[in-house]
């Protein structure tokens, strides 16, 4: 979705290339136990072979890693595990569990199929001394027996029960393809992690987590789909995370940035946003309002939808030396509220955009100026270019909240028409016309929403500071609500 550089940072680029990049001397010392006491992968292996596997544990899951016979160090692990967001400590014990090393098995008679686990033949032994001494010292037999015969039973098949159990918490997957993919994406998460566990900067904290959900939604796709059909969700994934690591890359290379993100962090701590309709009056109770302020009634909550956003295209900027182009922009709708944003323009269009809307909607400008029949009520409505040209400021100064985007052309185009407009576009390669219609732009808003949802997931939008009161009606609602969206 967004156009994004296509080569990582070059610390990023080195995480997991092999297994314990960060510590060699591991890598050495798991080298040789495999050696040691399990089947190394070489020229002689089949497809029933089964090597043993070395765990690389991370923040986020595990990598786990084939031990080549010639004693080079792999390139590509043999499996992939990735750990369910914001996990708790029981989750993170689940992890644990699933990356210890195999249980010992013991074959039985030659003539007999299978093998046991060493440990339940431990605990058989010890189950049946345990039990002629209990029967000794009076416990009934019909207590003892059944003690003795459950045991072994239990510590066969407890562990697998209990790796069911972990299972439901991590993502795995296996396979070349899928496995090269998600080291891709692993290597730009552990620049993140590491970025963000050196500072408190708000953005670095925030890059982890959304770079942890977008690990986890991949190996999600890539454990439930093919490759093929789950390519483009891939693909969009694989974009965000690139933008998130060189976001963070200057924030790393330009000290004074970092400093002012974790001056607007602590700022945001200690005097959080207002709740939508809950804001302080602007004078004092029983005083006339400023003058060149407009007296403004109080709003019916019940009306409203504050928890929506609003979806503009503006002119090209570049954050800073080496990003890439931001054309779009995602604002909460109370940002239109903003005493930075040209008023009362901004809070007219704050009370169309919030009017009869669901919850988390997304509403690009195109859709206000499609119900306005068509733009021909923007006057009685308001400058729609200054007050974007105000939030894009906003933006820019961390003001407020919001999620930039680089839309390609398509994507862009359709964003800026109607919902039942149409956008053609000129396919080189077909030497023919393209058409997108409204569905196209649906998807386009679909997979905005997504990026939208991770990033709001565990914190809603900051709208910023000193918000003026919104309308309680607006004749220009009123107007342009019969065309529809």
């Amino acid at each position: 979705m967004t156009d994004t550089p296509r080569t990582p940072p070059p610390t990023a680029a080195a995480h997991h290339r092999h297994p314990f990049t960060l510590d060699p001397g591991r890598w050495e010392a798991e080298h040789a136990r495999a050696v040691r006491t399990g089947h190394v992968r070489d020229h002689t292996c089949t497809a029933e072979c089964e090597p043993v596997l070395v765990y690389e544990r991370t923040r986020w899951g595990w990598l786990a890693w084939t031990v080549p016979g010639d004693g080079s160090r792999p390139e590509l692990p043999h499996q992939i595990g990735v750990l369910t967001p914001s996990a708790t400590r029981t989750q993170r014990l689940a992890l644990r569990w699933l990356t210890r090393r195999p249980a010992l098995r013991i074959g039985l008679a030659p003539t007999i199929p299978g093998s046991l686990r060493f440990s339940t033949l431990t605990v058989a032994a010890i189950s049946v001394f345990a039990g002629l001494f209990a029967m000794i010292h009076g416990v009934p037999a019909d207590v003892a027996l059944p003690a003795m015969a459950l045991a072994p039973l239990l510590a066969e098949h407890l562990p697998s029960t209990l790796d069911a159990g972990a299972r439901e918490h991590v993502r795995s997957v296996e396979g070349i393809s899928a496995c090269r993919y998600l080291q891709r994406l692993a290597a730009l998460h552990t620049y993140l992690v590491q970025a963000a566990a050196v500072s408190d900067c708000y953005e670095l904290r925030r890059s982890a987590e959304i770079g942890q959900h977008l690990l986890w939604d991949a190996a999600d796709l890539l454990q439930t789909h093919d490759n093929p059909s789950a390519s483009c969700e891939l693909i969009v994934r694989e974009h965000l995370m690139l933008q998130l690591a060189h976001q963070v890359a200057q924030i790393l290379k330009y000290p004074f940035a970092q400093s002012a993100t974790a001056d607007a962090d602590q700022a945001r701590t200690t005097e959080p946003p207002p709740l939508p309709y809950q804001q302080t009056p602007q004078h004092p109770p029983g005083t006339s309002p400023p003058k060149g302020t407009l007296p403004m009634p109080q709003p019916n909550p019940a009306a409203r939808t504050s928890n929506v956003y609003l979806l503009f295209a503006h002119e090209p900027y570049y954050p800073g030396p080496g990003t890439q182009e931001i054309n779009t922009t995602v604002v909460a709708a109370d940002t239109l509220l903003h005493p930075q944003v040209l008023q009362p323009d901004g809070i007219r269009i704050h009370d169309l955009l919030t009017g009869e809307r669901q919850p988390g909607e997304i509403i690009p400008l195109a859709t206000l100026t499609h119900e306005l029949n068509g733009g021909s009520d923007w006057l009685a409505v308001g400058d729609w270019e200054r007050v974007t040209a105000d939030l894009v400021q906003l933006v820019q100064t961390q003001r407020c909240d919001a999620l930039s985007l680089g839309l390609p052309e398509v994507a862009r185009a359709l964003i800026c028409t109607g919902p039942d407009s149409q956008v053609r576009a000129f396919d080189a390669a077909a030497g023919g016309l393209t058409v997108y219609g409204p569905d196209d732009r649906t998807k386009v808003l679909t997979e905005v929403g997504m990026f939208l949802t991770g990033i709001a997931a565990e914190q809603p939008f900051w709208p910023g500071d000193g918000l003026l009161p919104p309308l309680s009606q607006s004749a220009c609602a009123r107007r342009g609500r019969g065309a529809g969206r």
